[in-house]
């Protein structure tokens, strides 16, 4: 088998692929990102919550029968994960609604319209250059601008 091909010359194509590596370190700033989230939720904003609310989520449990075995759901944990999804998804809007109005901002720049460089004949009604002085279509004499 020759080298680069097969099934793992084939892989390593893929992987070295421009698209696949921006996608894995889409994947570990993400990540980041989420823990930071995460550490804005639990860290300072369910604390205000329990101040206001006098409950913090995370020690909201029920547990389903009776005994030391008995299964706990803690939905406090859960209402945190949606504040977490929430936020993340606020702060992520955010970042895309800028983003996409930097851009439109940079589109619009580039598509200024150039300067004319040409006019209109009065009488043949051609395209000339717009310090002509005379038509070099219809030689009609045009007037000074």
């Amino acid at each position: 088998m020759s080298k680069g091909n097969g099934f793992f010359g084939e892989f390593k194509k893929f992987i070295l692929r421009g698209n696949v590596m921006d996608m894995a370190v889409g994947v570990i700033v993400g990540g980041a990102f989420t823990a930071i989230v995460t550490s804005l939720n639990q860290d300072i904003l369910t604390p205000l919550l329990g101040v206001f609310g006098g409950t913090d989520f995370s020690h909201l449990t029920v547990t389903l029968g009776s005994g030391e075995t008995a299964p706990v759901l803690t939905y406090g944990n859960f209402i945190t994960a949606v504040i977490n999804f929430l936020i993340t998804a606020f702060v992520i809007f955010c970042l895309v609604k800028t983003i996409n109005k930097l851009s439109d901002r940079m589109k619009r720049k580039e598509e200024t319209p150039a300067a004319p460089t040409t006019k209109k004949c009065p009488f043949c009604k051609s395209d000339i250059a717009l310090d002509a002085t005379r038509c070099p279509h219809c030689t009609s004499q045009l007037e000074e601008n």
